[in-house]
């Protein structure tokens, strides 16, 4: 469970007792602004170790480490750059991506939830089902239905192996920086809109989830075009430098 920028520490505790009673115990905290705190370890109510084991980190990308499937808490079902599940169709997928490597359910600040950047790290958005009038859910509340989500998927569960072996987060990452800065260079950003065409990138290759060597294809082919362009730049300019 990653919980990013949590204002209130009861929250992290109560989050940290709803892990325990499910059998969870990896806790990651983005940038918490109260944490340790007296309050947390009163709300988990005996869960002290996960709370003593959270792994504080100063950044999304140092949570998601190692990640290969991360999985998006979200309240908006519009304007979603990625797919989004119920908690119920989503466990299934979930436990099989976690028999290989590392998986992420990330968590939202309690007033607003995940950033538009945050949700583009994921690979899947999960949304709770609620009351459409009254939809917020406490992040604690949120953390003890996907737990008990997880856990009762768990029961029956038939392990069977992915075929694919995803890179993990910060390998894609390095991708799309390096896809980023190649399309800079190239010019293809004079005519659209960089952030929103990134986005759409983000959820192309999200639905694809790229394998290490694929990736090293992908790396290959940005670098031979960054090259071809900086030849044809050059030889422009010896070709007009005259003129």
């Amino acid at each position: 469970m990653v919980l990013s920028h949590t204002t209130h520490p009861g929250n992290i505790g109560a989050a940290a007792r709803a892990m325990k009673t499910m059998g969870l115990g990896r806790l990651y905290l983005i940038n918490p602004r109260h944490f340790p705190d007296p309050q947390a370890t009163a709300m988990a109510a005996g869960a002290d170790d996960i709370l003593q084991d959270a792994v504080v980190c100063s950044s999304i990308d140092e949570a998601l480490q190692g990640v290969t499937f991360t999985v998006a808490m979200t309240a908006r079902l519009r304007d979603i750059s990625i797919a989004v599940q119920t908690p119920r169709e989503a466990m299934p997928q979930v436990l099989q991506q976690a028999q290989t490597a590392a998986v992420a359910l990330l968590f939202g600040t309690e007033m607003s939830g995940l950033t538009n950047e945050e949700m583009g790290k994921a690979q899947l958005g999960v949304n709770i089902p609620a009351n459409p009038e009254f939809s917020s859910l406490n992040i604690a509340a949120a953390v003890q239905v996907m737990a008990y989500e997880l856990s009762a998927a768990a029961q029956s569960f038939v392990s069977a192996l992915p075929e694919l072996q995803p890179a993990p987060h910060e390998r894609v990452e390095g991708l799309y920086a390096h896809l980023e800065k190649t399309l800079f260079e190239i010019g293809f950003f004079t005519t659209q809109n960089p952030a929103r065409l990134m986005q759409r990138l983000r959820r192309l290759f999200a639905r694809t989830r790229l394998e290490d060597e694929e990736i090293n294809i992908l790396r290959g082919i940005l670098t031979v075009a960054t090259e071809y362009n900086a030849r044809l730049k050059r030889r422009y300019q010896e070709e007009h430098k005259d003129v």
